[in-house]
């Protein structure tokens, strides 16, 4: 027997059911998320602390190492690229990229593969051990330094080379050898502890960012708008049709004395007065002449339109009710939405997921995305601000 409330129905519980069941599915995709963030921030720390090289890594290696100077690690696929067109890159910085975008295989315009060899990571330089020779990249020398955010490519610049040249990578290989060379080159201005402490922070602030199960929603929370096809948008569609009918009536003007005239004109006036008795004559009457009226001249300005207002007279500029007050119309941003957002606007997948502040996709979703390079990306961009 199918469960019911004090009223008899049980849509209230299958709306219920409905809400928990979403709210859940959200939750467990911005958990797994955050999840998987966390886990790659605690590799890198525990890699910052262990990443030791020796002398014996070398052995077997064609490379001749200097006094005091070890093989921290080695990849056998690299290409040395070199870039026709030579600009100033910047100089090298200790920044862990950790949300840097996929990278595409592919290469740069304007760079040219010029060998292929085993790049060798050390405590004092980079080099390439390739079929036409020795390519070395001596931090001491180096005065810049750029990851292609798109590309597996990292181009460097020495003082006693005039092209710009690098490394192209495979792709899988691309993001440890890049952090790995950023705790070489620390290691050489001896600021491995600056690396760890970076790492150490992203951690804290990502620990403030742990998703809080939702609560679970009653039957009771149940609002009548759940009976809809469509639910709020529905009533959002029907308030936005009561406002517009008065006004295209408004614009319509049926109040036109000329209307009124035309309608007059058209209706056919009474030829004859019935008698009121047999001694008593058929009395004439006799029809006032219309006099004209001159025409009323039409204000070349629009009305007005009143302001958007929701049943609770807030002003919302067209966001949906909620007893947030969340808006389109301005104020604060929101970087912690009210953990029942969900159930007033219409989230996006992995919504709990996101790192930045609320604002509108352009197909009408909600995302945590704002600020961010990919914000909306899967939703046709953004189109405006969610404010408090």
């Amino acid at each position: 027997m199918a469960r019911t409330d004090s009223t008899g129905s049980t849509w209230r519980y299958r709306w219920a059911h409905r809400q928990n069941e979403r709210r859940l599915r959200s939750y467990r995709g911005a958990e797994a998320a955050w999840r998987r963030r966390d886990d790659e921030l605690r590799r890198l720390r525990t890699l910052a602390e262990e990443f030791q090289g020796s002398a014996a890594a070398g052995a077997g290696l064609p490379l001749e190492l200097g006094p005091g100077e070890v093989v921290l690690w080695a990849l056998p696929a690299a290409q040395l690229v070199e870039v026709r067109h030579t600009s100033v890159l910047p100089a090298p910085d200790l920044t862990v990229a950790v949300d840097a975008a996929p990278l595409r295989p592919r290469r740069p315009d304007g760079v040219r593969i010029a060998d292929a060899g085993m790049a060798v990571i050390t405590n004092r330089r980079l080099v390439l051990l390739g079929g036409r020779g020795r390519r070395d990249w001596a931090y001491g020398r180096m005065t810049g330094l750029a990851h292609d955010p798109a590309a597996p490519v990292t181009l460097m610049q020495v003082l006693d080379r005039r092209r710009t040249s690098g490394l192209m990578l495979p792709v899988d290989a691309a993001a440890d050898f890049r952090f790995k060379l950023t705790l070489a080159f620390a290691d050489a201005i001896e600021q491995r502890d600056a690396v760890i402490a970076q790492l150490d922070e992203l951690i804290a602030e990502h620990a403030q960012l742990k998703p809080i199960r939702p609560g679970i929603a009653t039957p009771g929370q149940a609002r009548l708008s759940a009976m809809l096809p469509g639910g709020r948008r529905t009533v959002a569609v029907a308030a936005a049709i009561a406002v517009l009918v008065p006004a295209a009536l408004i614009e319509s003007d049926p109040s036109d004395p000329t209307r009124r005239e035309v309608a007059a004109a058209a209706t056919p006036a009474p030829t004859a007065v019935p008698r009121l008795g047999p001694s008593v004559p058929p009395i004439a009457v006799a029809r006032p002449t219309p006099t004209a009226k001159p025409k009323p001249k039409r204000s070349s300005t629009p009305p007005t339109p009143a302001p958007s207002k929701t049943t609770s007279g807030e002003r919302l500029c067209g966001a949906p009710a909620n007893p947030m007050g969340y808006d389109f119309c301005g104020g604060y941003r929101i970087r912690k939405p009210d953990t029942e957002i969900c159930d007033w606007f219409d989230c996006t997948p992995q919504f709990w997921a996101g790192r930045g502040y609320l604002v509108q996709c352009r197909d009408g979703a909600v995302s945590l995305t704002g600020g961010q390079r990919d914000a909306c990306a899967e939703h046709r961009g953004v189109r405006r601000t969610v404010w408090t």
